[in-house]
C-alpha cells in the first residue's frame, strides 16, 4: 500500500503559516489561563508543573511534547511505559479536571509554534508503542510525512488509545486523513474539536 499526501506544497505552506500565527496568538491570549493552571498545580504541590516526554514526529525525528502534569510523579515507577485510560487512578484531582476539559494540552501550543507539531495531524507516539504498531502494520511509516497534531478525527472519534488495537484503528484513520487532507478539511476538524470541547463531549 502506497499512501500519498493529499496536500500540495502551497497548501502545506499555508498550513504552516496558520499554525505559526494561531499558536502565537493562542499563547498570548491564553496566558492568563496558563497562569491560573500553573498556580493551581503549584498549590497541589505534586512535583513539576510541566510534563515533558519524548515523542516521534515529522520525518521520524524525536521531540519533546509538553503538557500540564496530570498524573502523579511515580505514574511509571516500574520504568515501563504505561498507556493512560479513562478513569486512570494515577490522575491527580487537578489533573483529572485538566484532562476532562483538555486544558492539559495547552502547552503544546509551544510545540506547534516551534514546528514540532501542527494543530491538525496524527497524535505523536512514543517509540516503544510505534515499534509494536509497526510489527502489526508497517504503514505507520507514512505518518512521518506530516507533522503530528493537537487534534484529528482519530482523536475525536477513537478516544483514548489505551490498547494496541485502538492504536491500529487510529492508524487507519490517520492514514485516511493523510490522503484526504486539505486546508478546508483541517478547518472542519478544528471546528468540530472546538464544538466538542464547548459542548463538554468526552474524547
Amino acid at each position: 500500500m502506497v499512501v500519498k499526501d493529499g496536500m500540495n506544497a502551497f497548501e502545506r505552506f499555508v498550513k504552516r503559516l496558520f499554525d505559526l500565527f494561531c499558536s502565537f496568538f493562542g499563547l498570548v491570549v491564553l496566558s492568563p489561563v496558563f497562569l491560573v493552571v500553573y498556580i493551581r498545580l503549584r498549590i497541589q504541590n505534586d512535583g513539576s508543573v510541566i510534563f515533558s516526554q519524548e515523542r516521534i514526529g515529522y520525518k521520524g525525528k524525536s521531540f519533546h511534547i509538553y503538557k500540564f502534569r496530570t498524573m502523579r510523579m511515580d505514574s511509571e515507577s516500574s520504568g515501563k511505559p504505561q498507556l493512560a485510560a479513562k478513569g486512570d487512578e494515577r490522575l491527580t484531582k487537578v489533573g483529572r479536571f485538566l484532562r476532562e476539559h483538555h486544558l492539559d494540552e495547552l502547552p503544546q501550543l509551544w510545540n506547534v509554534f516551534v514546528g514540532d507539531m501542527s494543530f491538525v495531524g496524527p497524535r505523536p507516539e512514543r517509540q516503544y508503542y510505534i515499534d509494536q504498531i509497526m510489527e502489526r502494520n508497517s504503514d505507520y511509516k507514512y505518518l512521518y510525512l506530516i507533522r503530528p497534531g493537537l487534534t484529528s478525527l482519530a482523536t475525536i472519534y477513537n478516544g483514548y488509545t489505551d490498547t494496541i488495537e485502538k492504536m491500529l484503528t487510529r492508524l487507519q484513520m490517520d492514514l485516511d486523513y493523510l490522503q484526504k487532507r486539505s486546508l478546508f478539511y483541517d478547518l472542519k476538524i478544528i471546528v468540530t474539536t472546538v464544538l466538542y470541547i464547548i459542548k463538554g463531549k468526552k474524547f
